[in-house]
């Protein structure tokens, strides 16, 4: 057997890496644009190729992100017919050497939960649990849409994708991403870099944001990510309210929007992730009608096992 590991120089072995990431993990599907909007985004990038017996076996990602630059994300991927032969593990330690030229401290991947043979890899090779996501999905073919109903004062409405309601909303992330259990050293960008990354890109349409108004003032919001690589699933990116506005019944509201529109959208699921520990979203949801479904396990590792 001949193993080997490269780094990807081309757009066929950007295709070729994605192509076996959408294989094994289908859930976290993602598009070629959606790739190169990831790519852009980040601080650095690397992705590799494994290559068994001149075939393509596996993929391996690591970038470091404006939000962790400390840690590099880390995403190995393995055929499952090509798995023990060494290609995970020479995939990671190659991504450990270019994270550490990148001084990063550690690395960071995530696995399904019900994924074991991923988190006995990861374990393996040193990664310790640090934050789990339960899962939770919306089935929309019987869902009738119930009443946005926002409290007294409070208007929801589509994101006109223009620059004011933006900045309102980086003001409610500011706000609001500290206090998720697992993202309290989330670091936030400057206004124009965290739009761009976070509110922009091809699976973050305007129409699929609606935000929370009081008076004008932005005080809430809510997005969905659409990818062409997974049709018919919405997945929920983020749900942030100011703290002087919360206990009131925005976030519900917000939610009820984005339901009303995926159903109207045609869309057939959507699925949230959150923090285990995020009670106030978690039962939101239930009583909203999703239900329970595969959650992830977020791990940190060291450069090297």
């Amino acid at each position: 057997m001949t193993l080997r590991i490269r780094e990807a120089v081309d757009e066929a072995d950007l295709e070729a890496s994605l192509a076996v990431y959408n294989e094994v993990w289908p859930r976290e599907a993602v598009s070629a644009e959606a790739a190169a909007a990831f790519y852009a985004a980040t601080v650095a990038y690397v992705e590799l190729i494994a290559e068994v017996d001149g075939s393509v076996a596996g993929s391996g990602l690591g970038a470091v992100l404006p939000s962790r630059p400390d840690a590099a994300l880390a995403l190995v991927t393995v055929r499952p017919d090509a798995r023990r032969r060494g290609a995970g593990s020479a995939l990671l330690a190659e991504i450990g050497r270019w994270a550490a030229a990148q001084v990063a401290d550690g690395l960071e991947t995530r696995v399904a939960e019900d994924d074991e043979p991923s988190l006995a890899f990861a374990l393996r090779h040193g990664f310790e649990i640090v934050s789990r996501e339960s899962g939770l999905d919306l089935e929309l073919r019987d869902v009738v849409p119930a009443k946005v109903a926002p409290p007294d004062g409070i208007e929801i409405t589509p994101w006109d994708g223009g620059p004011e309601l933006a900045a309102g909303m980086y003001e409610v992330a500011v706000e609001a991403f500290p206090d998720v259990p697992g993202d309290e050293d989330y670091a936030i960008g400057p206004p124009a870099e965290w739009i761009a990354f976070h509110l922009g890109g091809p699976v973050a349409p305007p129409e699929a944001t609606f935000v929370a108004l009081a008076e004008g003032t932005v005080v809430g919001y809510a997005k969905l990510r659409i990818s062409p690589a997974r049709p018919g699933v919405g997945t929920h990116g983020f749900t942030g309210v100011k703290r002087a506005w919360r206990g009131r019944g925005i976030a519900g509201a917000l939610k009820r929007a984005q339901i009303a529109w995926a159903i109207e959208a045609g869309l057939e699921r959507l699925e949230p992730g959150n923090e285990v520990r995020n009670e106030p979203i978690r039962r939101l949801n239930q009583r909203l009608g999703y239900r329970p479904a595969p959650g992830r396990i977020l791990l940190r590792g060291p450069l090297a096992p």
